[in-house]
């Protein structure tokens, strides 16, 4: 059904950049025509809400609080009604707009829009993702930082937008979630597998780094409680003494014409570092320069992503490193690779983030602590033949989970172009919307199945959480 879609029979010039031409019968109007803008009172039963990139405002109590208290004061908040179209001023240009679920409240920096009679709010909140999607939001933005622009209902009410009628606009909601439903579940499917398949490269690696390849060697006891036996011949030491030393990264920020490339916790991802391809610094102590065969440490992230490792394999420019990570030169005796296996080893970075020590969103590992940890090595050339082990019994597991990832993002590249066209009128869902069979809406679901990723790094749940006691001018 969707693949039978095709254009309107007839288009006219918008005149916008970003909407291109729409369907002849389209009108075009300013949205203070569809909206006005909201300033109700906040009444007991009211609780807090939040509003995030898909879609939905919903009760905060069905979504994560990122370490804030429910202590905090409550200044300025409104009150929100099930069916408001909600706009996050500060990340409109990021497509945090949606439609309340709910009653509830929020504080000022949400604009709270109620329709009128004959307007889709879900439509309209498509219609300013999209608006966020091209980059005309941003593009209206009168502040100098990216996280200064300001989208209030002043900004939105004088904008042109598309009016199709209201059975059309129905229809294209209808069709965009049906489609946005089962997207999402195929990928939440994908990213499941993804997960099932990193647990059972995870029991490999762990079974040949903590075991070694021989069933019948002669084992010792380790020493260290989550270890157990080892085999006889390997080393039990603490982390530090299997490197040369153990560096901080700088203090400085990167800039657009820096030549040394800056690498930062973001560049940390599966073992492996990348290199930005832009910007860094411009001079650096090249006591600070990497070596191929340095081994990155994240010493501050948070709980769930703090103490992952990264190799460093080279690259065509110099490359250093910022303060929150730490770098591990390996002594000669001790294979990098290795090390780099053990380091991200599952049962490894679990003891290491128990030594973490919490803070306010974030954990710290200073590699003193980090140091101290305990692991058993076995000698280099040991070392050397359970990685290329590793590596013939994990081939095929890496091969489908790129597989499974270039799968994902093909499907949101399709679902965001689908929705893009969609929406604009560039495709015709007036007789496919009808014959879609209804579904329950599912959404805090299917936001927690295609929320699952290997690393807790990525997640097409882009949400914006909106904390008690939190304004913004």
């Amino acid at each position: 059904m969707i693949h039978d879609l095709k254009p309107y029979p007839a288009y006219k010039d918008s005149g916008l950049p970003w909407l291109g031409q729409v369907p002849k019968h389209w009108e075009m109007e300013r949205a203070k025509l569809m909206f006005r803008k909201m300033d109700r009172p906040v009444r007991d039963i009211d609780e807090v809400v939040t509003c995030f990139r898909d879609g939905v405002v919903t009760l905060r109590r069905n979504r994560r609080v990122r370490g804030f208290t429910e202590s905090l004061k409550e200044i300025g908040y409104q009150g929100i009604r099930r069916g408001d179209l909600v706009i996050h001023a500060m990340d409109a240009f990021a497509g945090a707009v949606g439609v309340a679920d709910s009653d509830g409240k929020g504080t000022p920096v949400y604009s709270v829009c109620e329709p009128a009679t004959g307007t889709n709010s879900h439509y309209y909140a498509y219609t300013v993702r999209e608006m966020a999607r091209s980059q005309w939001i941003l593009a209206l933005a009168k502040g100098i930082r990216e996280r200064s622009t300001d989208f209030r209902f002043d900004g939105f009410a004088s904008q042109l937008v598309p009016l199709p009628p209201l059975p059309e606009q129905s229809a294209i909601v209808r069709f965009l979630d049906h489609v946005d439903r089962r997207i999402r579940r195929y990928i939440g499917a994908k990213q499941k597998l993804i997960k099932l398949l990193e647990e059972q490269k995870q029991v490999i690696i762990h079974r040949a780094v903590t075991r070694g390849l021989d069933p019948n060697v002669r084992l010792k006891p380790s020493g260290i409680e989550w270890l157990g036996e080892v085999p006889e011949h390997w080393r039990v030491l603490p982390i530090k003494r299997a490197f040369v030393s153990m560096d901080y990264g700088i203090s400085e920020s990167a800039i657009d014409a820096g030549t040394i490339r800056l690498l930062t916790m973001g560049n940390i991802n599966d073992g492996r570092v990348t290199i930005p391809e832009t910007g860094g610094v411009a001079a650096v102590d090249a006591s600070f320069l990497l070596e191929v065969g340095d081994l990155l440490f994240n010493r501050t992230n948070s709980s769930e992503l703090v103490g992952k490792v990264g190799l460093y394999t080279g690259a065509d420019l110099p490359v250093t490193f910022a303060s929150y990570l730490v770098r591990l030169r390996p002594r000669r005796e001790h294979d990098p690779e290795y090390l780099n296996a053990i380091l991200n080893d599952v049962s490894v970075l679990s003891i290491a983030r128990r030594e973490a020590i919490p803070s306010l969103h974030q954990s710290n590992l200073n590699p003193t602590r980090y140091g101290r940890l305990q692991v058993s090595l076995p000698p280099l050339e040991e070392q050397r033949g359970i990685l290329q082990y590793l590596k013939s019994e994990t081939s095929d597991l890496d091969r489908a989970i790129a597989a499974a990832h270039q799968e994902i993002s093909l499907l949101r590249e399709y679902r965001t172009r689908l929705i893009a066209d969609v929406v604009t009128g560039k495709l015709d869902v007036r007789e496919a919307a009808p014959n879609l069979p209804d579904e329950p809406h599912e959404m805090e679901s299917l936001e927690q199945a295609e929320a699952l990723t290997e690393n807790g790094e990525e997640s097409d749940v882009d949400d914006v959480t909106i904390n008690a006691g939190e304004v913004e001018a």
